[in-house]
This record gives C-alpha cells, sequence and structure tokens, in this order.
C-alpha cells in the first residue's frame, strides 16, 4: 500500500470519527422549553439570557429555547400540565398555585432578597409607607405577587389595601405614571426602578422585605420532572444559577452579553447594568447557599397568604420547594 493510500485511508478514518463524535453530542442536546413570565428582553431574566449567552446550557448538553408565558402563575400551571419542563416565578409560586391541583416545586430561589421595592414620589413629601395612606399606588396587577408584597408591607404599619389607592396599570404604565406624577408611588421591581432612576426621579425606594419577607425569582418544575428527571433540573439550575453568579461578579460585563442577546435594547447597556446592579444590591445576596430556599420565610409568607384569603388552603410547607438541587 502506497503511502499516499495510507494517509487517504487514515484521513478518511479521522473524518468519519470525526462525524461520528458530532452526531453523537447533536444527539445527546436535549432540547428544553424555558416558560419566562414575562418578555426575555427584561433585565429580571439576565441569570436566563447570560446562561444562554455564555454558553452554560449548551456545556450541560441542554438546547433550550425560551417561551414567554403570562405572568408566574400562567407558567406555573403551564409547567404543571407538562406543556413546558420548567419555567420562572416567584419563590412564593407554589404558595398560591398548589391549593388550586397545580403540581409544582420551586427548585432554586435567585437570591435572599425580594423582588420587589416600594417607590416613592420624594418631591410630594412621600418617604414611608404610612406617609401613603389615602395616596395612589400604581401596581402591575391585582394578582401579581408584586401585589400580594405591597400588601404585606401595608399590613406591617396597621394598614390595608382600603388605605391607599392601588391601581392596576400594566407592566409599562406602572411606572410610566409614576414618572408623570399620575401615583404616588408604585410596586416595582429592579427593572422598573432602574427606568425611573435613570430619568433622575427624587424618589425614596423601599426594599419589600425590609418590612415584609416576599421572595425573589424562581425556577419552577413539576413533581413529574423533579421525581422522573431530576439530572435535567440540575442541569438547568446549574447554568442558571452560574449566569446568576457572573452578574453579581461583573454586572456591566453581564450587561453587555445580555444587551447582544436582546438587541431590542440596542445601546441601552447603561440601563441594563444599572438594573443589574440594582439586582446584586438588593435581590442576589443573602443566601448561604446560591439559589437555596429559605423554608421559615416561606412558612411566614403562606400564613400571610391565607390571613389574607389569597389562598384557599395551606400546603405542606415541604411540597413548595426542595433543595436537592442547589447543595
Amino acid at each position: 500500500m502506497s503511502k499516499l493510500l495510507r494517509l487517504r485511508l487514515a484521513l478518511a478514518g479521522f473524518c468519519l470519527a470525526a462525524g461520528m463524535t458530532v452526531g453523537v453530542g447533536q444527539a445527546s442536546a436535549e432540547d428544553v422549553t424555558y416558560l419566562l413570565p414575562a418578555p426575555l428582553s427584561l433585565p429580571a431574566f439576565g441569570p436566563f439570557v447570560v446562561a444562554q449567552q455564555r454558553g452554560y446550557f449548551k456545556a450541560e448538553g441542554l438546547n433550550v429555547t425560551f417561551q414567554v408565558g403570562k405572568g408566574g402563575v400562567d407558567v406555573a400551571k403551564q409547567v404543571g400540565a407538562g406543556n413546558a419542563v420548567i419555567g420562572g416565578g416567584i419563590g412564593d409560586t407554589p404558595i398560591i398555585v398548589r391549593p388550586n391541583g397545580v403540581p409544582v416545586k420551586a427548585v432554586a430561589v435567585l437570591g435572599g432578597g425580594a423582588l420587589m421595592q416600594l417607590v416613592l414620589d420624594k418631591d410630594k413629601g412621600l418617604s414611608t409607607v404610612k406617609d401613603l395612606k389615602g395616596k395612589t399606588i400604581t401596581v402591575l396587577a391585582y394578582q401579581d405577587t408584586t401585589y400580594f408584597a405591597l400588601l404585606g408591607m401595608l399590613a406591617s404599619q396597621g394598614m390595608t389595601k382600603d388605605d391607599v389607592n392601588a391601581q392596576a396599570a400594566g407592566p409599562v404604565n406602572v411606572w410610566k405614571l409614576f414618572l408623570a406624577g399620575q401615583s404616588d408611588a408604585f410596586a416595582s421591581v429592579p427593572d422598573w426602578t432602574a427606568q425611573v432612576m435613570m430619568a433622575k426621579k427624587n424618589i425614596e425606594m423601599i426594599p419589600s422585605d425590609k418590612l415584609f419577607k416576599s421572595m425573589a425569582q424562581a425556577i419552577i418544575a413539576s413533581d413529574d420532572t423533579i421525581k422522573n428527571n431530576p439530572a435535567l433540573i440540575q442541569k438547568v439550575v446549574r447554568a442558571t444559577l452560574k449566569g446568576m453568579k457572573d452578574i453579581m461578579a461583573d454586572p456591566a460585563a453581564a450587561a453587555v452579553d445580555f444587551v447582544k442577546a436582546t438587541p431590542e435594547l440596542a445601546g441601552k447597556e447603561d440601563f441594563v447594568t444599572l438594573s443589574f446592579k440594582l439586582y446584586n444590591q438588593y435581590v442576589y445576596g443573602g443566601q448561604k447557599v446560591l439559589g437555596e430556599m429559605d423554608e421559615a420565610r416561606l412558612v411566614v409568607l403562606q400564613d400571610f397568604y391565607a390571613k389574607e384569603g389569597l389562598i384557599k388552603s395551606k400546603t405542606a410547607v415541604k411540597d413548595l420547594y426542595t433543595n436537592q438541587f442547589v447543595q
């Protein structure tokens, strides 16, 4: 056999082996639908977007496709019904949906703080919750967890929803009406707070967990997937928490990659960076183990929901979450 022939055969063998390796890699990539409660372009979903943009899901052997649901409760229902493998909500979402027969748990909580902050207009002399008696407060919706956090903050000061004029305004007007002076305060999240701060509004910001221990975002999975495909959940959680760690370590660099993945925010790196800094300051910190659920906090929240009539019955707390994927 000539040297040329031997070389050709060797090259052919190498190409065949390489082709087989690629084929196996492609075949092993698992398709996953990740359902989010709102559009992916919100900095709130930074951990997911950064994990995707930097290849962390791919490194876990996952081919992740994001789809958008109609809020956290809808996401939980879709995940519980098996229409999506995994989704995003708030740490207390299972409290709301499990009494209605939706079999989901929180499998990781994205921070030890709370997602919601109460933002007040200091130009109107407002700086405390008690100052809001008789005032207008815009909220996303009456069935949203940020509104429930507002109720908790009011209750901590001996107030109820009847002491204020709470107006459901949707995800844009909730902060735009505040900037326009048409509301005195609003139930915010860091994304909206950043929008207001970019307009140099004279504001007072009260993190909700200073008065009421509401929660951060969470990754939600069904009982069935937790039982039958725990390896998949472990991969999703590990990649997402890695994205969150990157934001905590360098929010400006993470913002650049976030904008690359969300071209509708082109040129708004400063806004995304400020949002990420607010998440770092108020939401992502405070966990001994990143992603871990605080059971005692969950118990207090469920008691409040039951007392306020927001749920028809309480659920055994161990059925609301698992920390097995963050250890």
